[in-house]
């Protein structure tokens, strides 16, 4: 029990965090970060279409899809995009408080995703540009399905306090 209260009188929850954060000049070119992988459904292509307001039938209508040569509807490329969200990984805990900005990205589509695919992404960095007393981050991030086929792939870059 005394080993409780002495946990509970030093535990500050500004201290907590997920992995030990680190300054810009500690990351290092060819760090990779991974996102759990995810199978899409139905409803993730439903909730997106909501959200994004795309209403191609493209992305929903079967029979529509096929006649334009696609075996289903599609997903949203910029869903698929959002599979790179760095969030989804440990990338940002690691960034801790010397975060300052999300600069850019880019992406190319590759090849088509459907309901029932099974997407695995990761963010490597590829550059890191020191700036004074600021650094930028690049990384490329790709998006695999299950077949191992690359269907997305890109750039981001962030801005860290040295």
């Amino acid at each position: 029990m005394e080993n409780s209260k002495t946990y509970e009188s030093v535990f500050n929850p500004e201290d907590f965090s997920i992995v030990p954060a680190r300054t810009f000049d500690e990351l290092k070119v060819g760090e990779v970060f991974r996102a759990p992988s995810r199978t899409l459904t139905d409803a993730h292509a439903s909730a997106f279409q909501t959200v994004s307001c795309d209403n191609h039938p493209i992305h929903y209508d079967v029979e529509y899809a096929k006649r334009y040569g696609h075996e289903a509807p599609v997903v949203h490329g910029l869903q698929v995009l959002a599979f790179t969200a760095p969030g989804a990984t440990l990338l940002p805990n690691y960034f801790g408080n010397v975060f300052i900005a999300f600069l850019e990205l880019s992406c190319n589509f590759l090849k088509e995703v459907h309901s029932g695919d099974t997407l695995y992404s990761s963010l490597a960095i590829t550059d890191l540009t020191p700036q004074g007393d600021k650094g930028i981050v690049t990384t490329k991030v790709t998006v695999y399905n299950q077949k191992s086929e690359l269907v997305l792939e890109g750039q981001h870059k962030y801005l860290l306090k040295r």
